[in-house]
């Protein structure tokens, strides 16, 4: 431990060995060493002890809309990275549609960068879009930096960034296996949405209808056999629909190469829970039973399913009317991922080793950064989320760092809650108070 600048001390510090009492080094950013409890402390270098507070590797979220630039009324990467900041998130990566312009040539990622660059509160990378006509991109793309690329096999509900057919998607993906990229596919096909019985109104039940899970099931099976076919890198957004797991799980078995992740709210929400005209619990694909929470949660448990990541995708207020057929799809979940999941979570008997595991670990791997984030070990980035676990609160919308404070979880009471956040070995929240920006723009290693 000598020469550590920061020496960062909890009873409970959760490690790739496991949970330990420990004393974590850190120098430059990095963490140097992770120590026994009651190792010295050398001179010259600062203790924070936190007591039986839980230090976990700071989350790491792959699946973000910051909407920014061109609908930064939704979001903006100030208010985004401040949300997740709050949450114990360190990391997350920035999906290329809901800006304008996307993230489907080198120089619009360029503006993207200029724009996020003195505005994040944590480090943020970019994902690129794959298109219909921008096959000619993707490798620049890829050259400049971006962890893969996300496409739609539905309309994505822009107009910018269009989805892909079954021809388009075979020519993305077999210019995208030619340099080993990663693409990252919301999976829902289009005739079975177009033939599902569409009914506006209040009812989520006639919103759940309207998305069915053979949409899902249908476009993985086309997905899965697409990347056999390339010998491709693929990634299942998102799944909500338990159905599609033994076929994943085949498709695997078979040497398929293919990731998929969740998100909070489909392992904390229920279709049975959901008030007619609540459209803040709206998202596509939805969130569907109870029996179907209990598969995915089985999913996780066995590794069928590999991360879960918030899909963080807010709007304004006014555009989550009562009509589910017209209100925007998206839930905003940055702030409140880790506790809603903690919460489900000890309910069911799991732990936050668990958490780590999905939401940290596997996240940082998913894009390639797990030699420098989702661990807390030597040469990663001093990134750490110090957590109360057994604390509860209450979620007050008007709380949260979101610029829209719409939320699904109003009301409820969580358990965990975050004390601090601290990106490489600085605390950039404490209490609810935050530090200037001191985020870093990644690229792909």
């Amino acid at each position: 431990m000598s020469g550590a600048e920061l020496v960062l001390r909890s009873t409970r510090v959760i490690t790739p060995e496991g949970t330990r009492a420990a004393s974590i080094a850190v120098t430059g950013g990095k963490i140097t060493a992770v120590l026994p409890y009651d190792a010295p402390v050398p001179d010259g270098a600062r203790l924070e002890d936190v007591g039986d507070h839980v230090v976990l590797p700071g989350l790491v979220d792959t699946h973000v809309h910051v909407n920014d630039p061109g609908r930064t009324e939704w979001e903006g990467f100030w208010t985004a990275t401040r949300a997740a900041a709050a949450g114990g998130i360190t990391t997350l990566v920035d999906m290329p549609l809901n800006s304008i312009p996307p993230t489907t040539t080198v120089g619009n990622l360029r503006t993207k960068r200029e724009v996020a660059a003195d505005k994040a509160h944590i480090d943020v990378g970019f994902w690129g879009g794959a298109l219909p006509d921008n096959v000619k991109d993707l490798r620049p793309l890829h050259e400049a930096g971006v962890f893969g690329f996300k496409a739609f096999l539905s309309p994505s509900g822009v107009d910018e960034f269009p989805h892909l057919d079954q021809e388009q998607l075979a020519r993305s993906l077999a210019e995208i296996a030619a340099f080993d990229g990663l693409l990252i596919v919301h999976a829902e096909d289009p005739h079975h949405l177009a033939a599902a019985p569409q009914q506006g109104g209040p009812k989520y039940t006639h919103f759940l209808a309207s998305r069915p899970r053979d949409a899902e099931d249908t476009a993985i099976a086309t997905l899965l056999a697409q990347a056999k076919r390339f010998n491709a890198r693929v990634h299942v957004l998102h799944l909500s629909s338990s159905d599609a797991l033994p076929m994943i799980a085949e498709a695997r078995a078979d040497g398929v190469q293919v990731t998929v992740e969740t998100c909070p709210h489909y392992l904390t929400l229920t279709a049975e829970e959901v008030p007619d005209g609540a459209s803040e619990f709206k998202c596509c694909p939805p969130i569907r039973e109870a029996a179907n929470q209990d598969l995915l949660w089985q999913a996780l448990a066995d590794g069928t399913i590999d991360c879960v990541v918030t899909d963080h995708s807010p709007s304004t207020a006014d555009l989550k009317t009562d009509d589910f057929a017209t209100a925007w799809g998206g839930i905003a979940g940055l702030q409140l991922s880790l506790p809603a999941m903690w919460t489900a979570a000890r309910g069911r008997g799991l732990g936050l080793e668990d958490i780590v595991r999905w939401m940290s670990a596997r996240t940082a791997a998913l894009v390639g950064l797990d030699a420098r984030k989702g661990a807390i070990a030597p040469g990663h980035d001093a990134d750490f989320a110090v957590l109360a676990p057994d604390e509860t609160f209450t979620v007050d919308p008007a709380a949260l760092q979101h610029r829209n404070r719409v939320t699904a979880y109003a009301g409820k009471t969580l358990y965990g809650v975050v004390k601090s956040t601290w990106l490489r070995g600085e605390r950039i929240v404490a209490d609810g108070a935050f530090t200037d920006p001191k985020g870093q723009l990644l690229d792909r290693a």
